[in-house]
């Protein structure tokens, strides 16, 4: 059991073959943590219908997103801030209008995945 970390090492074991292996799976704490707060966007209803909109139709002003989703302008705006601070979506600016749309690959794999349900 090579893989097991020195503090959990006197630990019995059933299938210290198989614990490696899921160590192994497991991978990286800090990449664990990085998909959690992935996953942490995407729990919530109302920004995983404003991120399925932009993956969907490519980039959506503030109030084209409230329209869609049913949601205010400035809940659209906050939620939108979130994903932007996490690097999920960007908005480029065109005179007065801020366009937003989805830069975040790994979310937009996930993404087909949920729209494919809806096709």
């Amino acid at each position: 059991m090579h893989l097991v970390p020195a503090d959990r090492a006197e630990r019995r074991t059933i299938d210290g073959h198989r614990v490696c292996d899921a160590i192994a799976a497991i991978g990286e704490p800090g990449h664990v943590r990085a998909w959690a707060q992935r996953f942490s966007l995407l729990a919530d209803p109302k920004r995983l219908a404003l991120l399925l909109a932009l993956h969907r139709t490519g980039p959506l002003a503030v109030s084209d997103l409230a329209v869609a989703t049913g949601m205010k302008d400035p809940a659209v705006s906050q939620a939108l801030r979130l994903l932007r601070a996490a690097g999920t979506v960007e908005g480029e600016k065109e005179g007065r209008v801020v366009r937003y749309r989805l830069v975040d690959e790994d979310v937009r794999h996930l993404l087909e995945h949920c729209a494919a349900d809806t096709d």
